[in-house]
């Protein structure tokens, strides 16, 4: 008997040529776990900085919870994914000027329709989106303004908050944002 695999199908020929064919089906990720495991990690990432900056903000001012989010936001993105085989990062359209917060095509597109989504009044907290993109589990969570974020994400900002981002980020394009805007997302990728 000879059996050899053509389009998907398994076919086995033997003394009547066509003895029997079997789908070959191949593994399909579970969407509502990607999904869930990935909010998971969302919530972490905002679990853990938020009140680090609220901490830093009040121990210090503006001045330090700038230089706190400047080095806790990129290690909590790198010590998630480590720990769990996902891409973790947050996304801008008016990025910080950290390399990893320039959104790639996908991102971009994804960040102005959830802009949209917000125009027609959305709320920011429901906004997300799932898509498998070249064999990547890929997933987007909205990053709504706070009262918390207008102290350096603002349209009015303070003298020391202005002098804080240009030595922590001196390329910053991430202010000028009223309250209830998105500002970014955390973005989540993982190989399939």
């Amino acid at each position: 008997m000879l059996t050899f695999l053509k389009k998907g199908l398994l076919v086995a020929l033997g003394p009547s040529l066509l003895i029997s064919s079997y789908s070959v089906l191949a593994h399909e990720p579970d969407l509502n776990a990607l999904k869930a495991e990935a909010i998971t990690i969302v919530k972490q990432f905002g679990g853990t900085l938020k009140p680090q900056l609220k901490k830093a903000l009040k121990e210090g001012g503006v001045k330090h919870a700038i230089e706190v989010c400047s080095v806790l936001a990129p290690n909590i993105a790198k010590e998630l994914s480590l720990a769990s085989q996902w891409q973790v990062k947050r996304v801008s359209l008016k990025a910080r000027n950290n390399p990893n917060a320039i959104p790639d095509a996908w991102e971009k597109s994804t960040l102005e329709s959830f802009d949209q989504r917000q125009e027609t009044g959305e709320k920011p907290q429901t906004i997300a989106k799932a898509e498998i993109v070249n064999h990547e589990y890929r997933f987007m969570k909205a990053q709504g303004v706070e009262p918390l974020c207008l102290t350096c994400h603002g349209s009015s900002l303070s003298e020391e908050a202005k002098a804080a981002l240009t030595q922590y980020y001196p390329e910053d394009k991430a202010t000028g944002y009223a309250l209830g805007e998105i500002r970014g997302a955390f973005s989540l990728t993982k190989q399939l």
